[in-house]
């Protein structure tokens, strides 16, 4: 059995899982392969008509993509479309080699026809992936469901991948997945970044994944103020929405937002809120305008550092005083969050704890092995602690429906909120 599954673990671009090894211990390497790895959809600020792909494989290599509607049969593979990718090939050093390279691709599929399904392969014109599929979303206000998960963070691919999978056998028709931080234990480990990859496998390749980073995606640890960046890895490894801030540079693909049948989704960079001022200041700006001009029914904010937290001990000051004055103002239905490994779920209005539906909920959770003291909350409604989770949000034009589940698939929480 442990044949296997190393054989896997590298055949998925990983190296070999750290469960076999202490936390935090050197692993060995695996050197990026002449086929496609690592592949990854996003989403882009037009869900109806592009989709985002990203994958690496090894140096030299070029990247190509070819796609087409897909049919029931086979028909599809034999007239497709072709796009070039754009290719990085920088050194990147990573924790396990200073030298370490690879060739790392990304393209955008413009042009795609709302609420279609399309197949696509990428490689370099020689070495192809399989043909994966994926669908584009509705232009109209339309039910769907998404993914919501917390820190993977620790032995990912050992422990935290069963709620992964879980989530994806509860909500297989999931339209995305949201990953609110700390998504790696350490920013600049290319091992544990291949655990991540290996943990969703094919399952990224044809729903899209939308993470937020969290202070473990930073290169300076969380004790640092202004002056910590987002890892090399980040902008290398996702092709995220590149409409935040204009004026804060190092927000781009961390601060972002789409628009997704009918609902707004906001992803906000806490590190920057919490420890860079002037980035605090430009990203509440922007916050601001993109709530106040918002046509969606729904709005969904995503975040590391939560604005209220299940652990008493910790609190981030700075980023509620900074968001909940425009959670409130312009109504915002829900606000998830990770970075504090435990559950809690509440209503929170302008004063305080509220009925569910009358203020924002907030959520705290985590999908890794990785727990902290679940203390008393008098805003939750809800809290566990110990419990990895996972949770499935559907959306339709009169109703949000949030509901958590543990990684063995067990009722945890649910409310529905509604539209007066």
């Amino acid at each position: 059995m442990t044949i296997r599954i190393l054989a896997g673990a590298l055949l998925l671009g990983a190296a070999i899982p750290t469960a076999l090894h202490a936390q935090d211990t050197p692993v060995p390497l695996a050197a990026a392969t002449i086929a496609p790895e690592r592949i990854v959809l996003n989403l882009t600020a037009r869900s109806a008509t592009e989709m985002a792909v990203t994958w690496r494989s090894a140096p030299g290599s070029t990247g190509q993509v070819q796609y087409a509607r897909a049919t029931s049969g086979p028909d599809y593979v034999k007239t497709p479309m072709s796009q070039a990718a754009s290719t990085d090939e920088a050194t990147l050093p990573v924790r396990e080699d200073p030298a370490f390279r690879a060739a790392y691709h990304s393209a955008v599929l413009k042009g795609l026809d709302p609420d279609t399904v399309y197949a696509y392969r990428v490689g370099d014109g020689t070495h192809w992936s399989e043909w994966f599929q994926f669908r584009t979303a509705k232009k109209e206000a339309a039910p769907f469901r998404f993914i919501y998960m917390g820190d993977m963070q620790n032995n990912i691919l050992s422990e935290a991948s069963r709620t992964l999978r879980m989530a994806f056998r509860r909500a297989g028709d999931a339209a995305f997945v949201i990953h609110a931080g700390d998504l790696v234990n350490r920013h600049d480990s290319d091992a544990e970044w291949g655990e991540w990859f290996a943990s969703g496998g094919f399952l990224y390749a044809q729903t899209p994944q939308m993470p937020t980073p969290g202070n473990h995606e930073y290169v300076k640890d969380e004790t640092a103020r202004a002056g910590s960046s987002i890892t090399g890895q980040w902008r290398r490894q996702f092709t995220l929405p590149d409409d935040g801030p204009a004026d804060v540079p190092a927000g781009r693909e961390t601060n972002w937002y789409t628009d997704y049948q009918g609902l707004r989704l906001i992803s906000i960079d806490s590190m920057q809120v919490d420890r860079d001022e002037s980035a605090r200041k430009a990203i509440v700006k922007w916050l601001e305008g993109l709530l106040a001009d918002n046509p969606n029914r729904w709005t969904v904010m995503f975040l590391h550092f939560p604005l209220f937290s299940s652990d008493p001990d910790r609190d981030n000051p700075r980023v509620r005083a900074a968001l909940k004055p425009l959670i409130d103002k312009y109504r915002v239905d829900l606000v998830l969050q990770g970075h504090d490994h435990g559950y809690a779920r509440g209503a929170i209005g302008i004063d305080g704890p509220v009925a569910d539906g009358e203020g924002a909920t907030y959520a705290v959770s985590v999908a890794g092995p990785k727990m902290y003291d679940v203390g008393a909350l008098p805003w939750a409604r809800k809290s566990a602690s110990r419990t990895q989770a996972f949770q499935v949000i559907d959306v339709s034009p009169d109703a949000l429906t949030y509901h958590a589940y543990t990684a063995t698939g067990e009722d945890l929480d649910v409310v529905t909120l509604r539209k007066r």
